[in-house]
């Protein structure tokens, strides 16, 4: 029996977040970068999953757009995936690419599921790392020079640490002039928002790797969500492998994660346990929403990434299926790589 308050041991499952690394680092590099989707024990098989809408062909680039909604001024915009928004929480990808369909984004994808390389140069094998990183820019080139009609300036990411290996890309030779930007942020830009959540607030947990490098992070969320976001401090324990790796310190960094937890809901809803979803947990790490479900036995919450909170609340109910059904009818070119 364990004293209240003190956290859970990590007994959880981890096997997505391992196998991830796994298949990422073992075996050839063209088996990494042209794993099928639909063959990955991984996929959770349910309708929110990306493979849904048929863009894991490694031999095309699809092109997600809204026909009623693109024009010869729409803006065209690349979007890396990465593992945790396409694998792990692929409700994740589902969300960032119906925003950006909603708001008439043409979105190229990358052919095939890639992974971005820094799992494999975290875990020691850097020489595995560099071969991802410069077998996926080659790629990209030929991306570009297959579609240089179209004109891209900003590279979407929706996971830190993505973000922190594809700003070593150097994707300003790959797509001139472009940037890299979080999903978030991008959409702050557009004007996305919503007019505050009736009876619901909400923390934000920042990841160590956060992929909001441009503008404050609970800046960001508060815009999008219409109303004030507070702040939840100390990392979560996830950490990619780290959990796993060393148990016995993610506990110890959980504990003092639990403790802000606690006061951010006692700040907010006047007690220490959300109730009936009155405190919500907001987060833009994949990691770190596997890492934070770990406390909702302790606190009461409920973790999700922004841009799935946003899909739920604009779009409404049952979006998965509507956005995939929109898609799927004359919503995506596939272009020959």
């Amino acid at each position: 029996m364990r004293a209240v308050g003190t956290p859970a041991p990590l007994t959880m499952p981890l096997i997505s977040h391992v196998a991830f690394v796994t298949a990422s680092g073992g075996g050839s590099s063209s088996s990494l970068q042209r794993t099928s989707i639909a063959s990955s024990p991984l996929v959770p098989g349910s309708a929110t999953d990306c493979r849904c809408i048929g863009v894991e062909d490694n031999k095309h680039v699809a092109i997600v757009r809204d026909p009623r909604k693109v024009n010869d001024e729409s803006e065209a915009v690349f979007y890396f995936p990465g593992c945790g928004s396409e694998r792990l929480f692929s409700q994740i990808g589902l969300a960032t690419l119906a925003m950006l369909y909603e708001v008439g984004a043409q979105t190229v994808l990358p052919p095939g599921y890639l992974c971005c390389g820094y799992p494999q140069t975290a875990s020691g094998d850097a020489k595995k790392g560099d071969q991802i990183s410069t077998d996926n820019q080659v790629l990209f080139h030929r991306v570009a020079n297959t579609l240089n009609y179209l004109d891209i300036k900003t590279v979407i990411v929706s996971c830190g640490t993505c973000m922190d290996q594809l700003l070593k890309y150097q994707f300003e030779l790959i797509f001139p002039g472009c940037r890299l930007l979080d999903i978030h942020e991008y959409l702050m830009e557009k004007g996305v928002h919503l007019d505050g959540v009736p009876g619901v607030q909400y923390l934000y947990h920042e990841p160590c790797h956060t992929p909001m490098k441009t503008y404050s992070s609970t800046g960001v969320a508060g815009k999008l969500l219409g109303q004030e976001v507070l702040l939840s401090d100390r990392c979560c324990g996830e950490a990619g492998t780290f959990a796993v790796a060393r148990p016995d310190i993610a506990s110890q960094v959980r504990s003092r994660k639990q403790e802000e937890l606690h006061a951010g809901i006692v700040q907010l809803a006047g007690s220490d346990r959300a109730r009936a979803g009155n405190v919500k947990m907001l987060t833009s790490c994949p990691a770190c929403q596997q890492g934070l479900s770990r406390y909702r036995d302790d606190t009461g919450l409920e973790t999700d990434y922004v841009v799935v909170e946003l899909a739920n609340r604009l779009l409404g109910a049952g979006w998965q299926k509507q956005f995939i059904q929109n898609v799927t009818h004359g919503g995506i070119e596939q272009v020959l790589l």
